[in-house]
């Protein structure tokens, strides 16, 4: 079975979009699905083995559970897969990069520029201080005059 065929249905992707958060139960995999999907138990069962035997998990005994994981290389094959088409959508993805990249730069500029006269206006005592330090030279200043 091709790995896009695996990847085809939506209770295996889920399936695997959970293991891509760490090794997990095939109690705690089948509890979410059940619920996600509203299938049987056997039915998870079935999903799990289709997964395991197309290499995209694996399974180790601990005790009485069954521990799955995600196993890369399937994966790995089928982005490969997606490689011809990249370009379709490859140029587009990084301009958007770049807009995201502009704006953050935008908005961390326009947070240092209003960041000091947030200071001034918001009462800070050094600035206040800084104040009434300019005021007295500027009264020593008429005083000399």
């Amino acid at each position: 079975m091709h790995a896009l065929d695996i990847l085809g249905d939506p209770v295996r992707r889920r399936l695997l979009e959970l293991l891509a958060e760490g090794e997990r139960s095939a109690g705690e995999l089948g509890a979410h699905v059940q619920r996600e999907f509203g299938i049987s138990q056997p039915a998870v069962s079935q999903h799990l083995r289709v997964l395991r035997e197309s290499g995209f998990a694996s399974v180790r005994a601990e005790g009485t559970r069954r521990l799955y994981a995600i196993a890369p290389e399937p994966l790995e094959d089928a982005a490969a897969w997606f490689d011809p088409f990249r370009r379709f959508w490859q140029p587009r993805l990084d301009a958007l990069g770049t807009e995201l990249a502009r704006g953050r730069r935008e908005r961390r500029l326009a947070g240092e520029r209003d960041a000091p006269a947030a200071t001034q206006t918001a009462g800070d005592g050094a600035n206040v201080q800084d104040d009434d330090n300019d005021d007295n030279n500027n009264e020593n200043e008429t005083q000399e005059d």
